[in-house]
């Protein structure tokens, strides 16, 4: 008979949540409070209460307590998957800017904004830079009389299109920068990223440029905001220190009359009111859960957090990946690690966390991006091995490593393999290039000298470490 799993949200998450159960012979029943998609859903139902079963400690169940149409219902699973995300409460801390409650202008969290309808000729204040915060301030500078974008730590800022015209991510995100990120110096690393930040725009001429700018904090992604700042219709400014009626007064002494609108681009708080306190825990700054997933504590691994992070990159692989791993938990195929062991990697991981994206709140479910991919797909034995293909498929294993980490890489071997992933990954900036293509060029015959250095970079490194590795043993 197959396991019921409780899947809380039909989300992105909730989604492949959703499928990696069917792939795997689960029956999942999925709790939506909106009327938005799902898969075997219940619309319009809110989750009051997950709970322990009376036998959890050796059935591992949950009773789940639900409500819709004003009628509770109650049944049992034997897993749930909680995929309700980390953008559920908006937060506006309106103690952070004495004199709100004199202000007689509008204000309201970016979450209201839908559109810029009503607010045409208005001085509008955004407080925030994040990508909320710029695609809100863009829009409205293009109706308002006036934007300004309040912001404490500043933020670097990218273009979605990068070198060659291919998608920043595209480029970005491949194993062999990401080895460089995990192998250079601090410095050198460093320097490296501020190099690459300002290629596009100097953000020091910008008001842009972040405090800490050495932190691999997630940028901005945005193709019109430097544009919109250079022709004025979008002013930078530093933190808020006080408002007034009509006015904002700002850390630098400076003064904007006449505000009409605020609006707060503060993000978000998570809060899981239909879990018991102890389930699933934030205490200083750090989130109690083994690899973002698993509670470490219980008796039983039958309850996991499906896409409860910020990886630095799309969230649709990484909450792919962890719903197949914890699909794979679910049924015993997969096993996880003492208590004692689960926790001392949450403190390691948050440790390395602070060191790389530092201690503010907004950074609490932080994590790179590759490095994180990999790791869920080791326990699922779906990583793909390079330097073994690099003898059996040299052309495959280029690929793998030099160029875009997509979820094709994780397609190849282990469970939920697919045939046609390999294709996939040799033809993937084609099929990128393919709809673009809609005027006829002759081809270039210019020799790829591109790949052929990627060859001997990559035949250096098998060296290096071969050099590495032998010196070791000598030495042992």
């Amino acid at each position: 008979m197959a396991k019921k799993v409780a899947v809380i949200g039909a989300g992105v998450s909730g989604l492949v949540s959703l499928k990696c159960c069917v792939d795997e012979g689960l029956e999942p029943t999925c709790f939506e409070r909106t009327e938005d998609i799902g898969g075997l859903w219940r619309f319009k139902t809110t989750v009051l209460s997950v709970k322990k079963h009376t036998d959890f400690s050796s059935s591992g169940q949950w009773e789940v307590v639900t409500e819709s149409n004003s009628k509770k219902q109650s049944a049992v699973f034997d897993a749930v998957m909680v995929c309700s995300g980390h953008h559920i409460l908006p937060h506006i801390p309106l103690e952070s800017f004495p004199g709100i409650e004199r202000f007689k202008g509008q204000y309201f969290h970016s979450r209201q904004y839908k559109h810029p309808e009503g607010l045409e000729g208005k001085h509008i204040l955004v407080i925030g830079l994040g990508n909320s915060a710029s695609d809100i301030a863009i829009e409205l500078s293009k109706k308002a009389a006036q934007v300004f974008i309040s912001t404490r730590h500043g933020s670097w800022v990218m273009g979605r299109i990068s070198e060659d015209g291919y998608p920043w991510d595209i480029v970005f995100h491949t194993r062999f920068r990401s080895m460089l990120r995990n192998v250079l110096p601090q410095t050198i690393r460093k320097w490296m990223m501020e190099q690459q930040m300002n290629q596009w725009f100097n953000h020091e001429n910008y008001g842009l440029e972040p405090q800490n700018k050495y932190l691999m904090k997630e940028p901005v992604i945005n193709d019109d905001l430097p544009s919109r700042i250079l022709y004025g219709a979008i002013k930078v400014k530093p933190r808020v220190k006080e408002l007034t009626e009509t006015s904002a007064i700002f850390e630098d002494g400076t003064v904007e009359e006449n505000i009409d609108v605020i609006v707060f681009a503060t993000g978000y708080t998570f809060s899981f009111p239909f879990l018991e306190d102890s389930l699933v825990k934030v205490e200083d700054k750090m989130v109690s859960l083994y690899k973002y997933m698993f509670p470490p504590h219980l008796e039983k691994s039958t309850l996991a957090c499906i896409g409860l992070i910020q990886p630095l990159g799309s969230i649709f692989p990484t909450a792919e990946l962890q719903a197949r791993w914890a699909t794979r938990v679910f049924k015993g195929l997969c096993t996880l690690p003492s208590e004692r062991t689960m926790m001392a990697d949450i403190i390691k991981r948050n440790e390395k966390r602070i060191d790389l994206f530092g201690k503010n709140q907004s950074q609490i479910l932080q994590t790179n991006y590759i490095d994180y991919l990999d790791e869920l797909a080791s326990e699922i034995g779906a990583k793909p091995d390079v330097l073994s293909l690099l003898l059996k498929d040299p052309k495959l294993a280029v690929k793998l490593y030099f160029g875009p980490c997509n979820s094709y890489q994780y397609r190849l071997t282990g469970p939920g393999q697919w045939k046609g992933a390999k294709r996939a990954i040799l033809t993937q900036k084609q099929q990128i290039l393919k709809p673009l293509k809609t005027r006829a060029l002759k081809a270039s015959s210019d020799f790829p000298v591109s790949f052929l250095l990627k060859i001997v970079g990559l035949l250096a490194i098998v060296v290096a470490l071969f050099f590495s590795f032998s010196g070791s043993n000598w030495s042992a």
